[in-house]
């Protein structure tokens, strides 16, 4: 195996539309890198000029120690598996299975071998002499991660592969895949939008917009401490609440702190903060970090709009006296009815802060209410 890199690399079309700006992104030899963002953030396109099936306008690609910039895509010596599975329809699964290994002329009892091993761990024995059309859509997508393991690659590369399944067999297929990379150790570079298989997936994720990288880290650390607010958006889910305001000096005693004030009221920062490049600023809190407090001792009083069930959880809609719409996850009891007054407190060190101009998160830690 080996490890994919990509330095400084550009790739702009003939229409101007920028699909990669300046990128410098390592996929370690063994490693699982995932990369996620918003529909035209530049994923697939990234893949593909790993692949060699789209051509750089600048910059380096390498596997392993080899220069492959310039390399067309047969000599790079990678799998790809595609979200349509790219099965050839006449051929049964044994031959599908062993078509990369035949065109390169492998001796027929290698083929035989490496098909019959790569069948039996991905459940495919007894499936070998029908063909894609008497398969079901996770039968078809095993067969195409066969193929691909067939050939004993130097890394593989899958473009949002589990997109044509429906929930239960992406799951499934999910965990199978998980599997097979510890068992592998393979290089693997996954695209896709689906955060639940990032998150799953990654040893770590890549986030990318407008063809931009974000952060790049463990998916623990772009939950826990995203690098701006685009990332704090985009990872978690329900998506995590943002309250515009303004944040300003303040003392308690011996402590000093800040203030954030926004329409509907204020609150007292427990710690220092980096100083933002302005004092507009936004506060950032994710919906598990919100508790709903059936009283008026909490932080916020708000008013609750919508609930939706979800049985081990309740997500909690609620506005508060500015206006500003926040999402609470909750326990399931006791259940919460639309118009119910409540009050809202954030778990200490849960609060994000980010600077209103470049989205930059700042240093923060927890928040107190305003003991004015």
């Amino acid at each position: 195996m080996a490890r994919i890199a990509l330095e400084h690399v550009d790739k702009v079309y003939a229409n101007g539309f920028v699909a990669a700006r300046d990128l410098s992104l390592e996929a370690a030899d063994g490693e699982l890198l995932v990369l996620v963002g918003p529909s035209g953030s530049g994923k697939s396109t990234v893949l593909r000029l790993m692949a060699g099936l789209e051509q750089v306008t600048g910059g380096t690609i390498r596997i392993g120690e080899r220069d492959v910039t310039d390399l067309p895509p047969q000599k790079r010596d990678i799998a790809m598996v595609f979200q349509n599975y790219a099965l050839y329809p006449h051929m049964t699964v044994r031959e599908n299975l062993g078509f990369g290994l035949s065109i390169r002329k492998q001796p027929v009892a290698l083929i035989n071998e490496r098909v019959r091993m790569v069948a039996s761990s991905l459940g495919l024995d007894a499936m070998l002499d029908r063909k894609p059309a008497q398969l079901s859509g996770g039968q078809r997508q095993r067969v195409a991660l066969g193929r691909a393991i067939v050939r004993e690659p130097l890394a593989f590369l899958f473009d949002e592969p589990l997109s044509n399944l429906d929930a239960q067999l992406r799951v499934e297929t999910r965990v199978e895949l998980s599997r097979l990379h510890q068992k592998l150790g393979a290089t693997m570079v996954y695209v896709t939008h689906d955060q639940s298989e990032a998150l799953t997936l990654g040893d770590r994720i890549a986030v990318l917009r407008d063809g931009v990288l974000q952060q790049v880290a463990s998916p623990m650390e772009l939950y826990s401490r995203p690098a701006n607010r685009f990332v704090a958006g985009f990872i978690g889910s329900p998506a995590m609440n943002f309250i515009e305001g303004t944040l300003s000096a303040e003392t308690t005693g011996s402590e000093s702190g800040g203030r954030f004030t926004f329409k509907g009221g204020d609150l007292v920062l427990d710690v220092r903060c980096d100083s933002p490049a302005s004092s507009s600023v936004v506060l950032g809190v994710r919906p598990q970090h919100l508790e709903v407090v059936g009283d008026a001792d909490g932080m916020l009083r708000a008013e609750v709009t919508l609930v939706e069930p979800m049985g081990n959880e309740q997500i909690v809609y609620v506005s508060l006296s500015g206006g500003e719409r926040l999402v609470a996850v909750a326990p399931p009891e006791p259940p919460m009815k639309q118009g119910e007054r409540v009050a809202i407190r954030a778990k200490r060190d849960a609060v994000h802060l980010f600077d209103a101009k470049n989205g930059v998160r700042l240093s923060c830690g927890g928040v107190q209410p305003s003991r004015d």
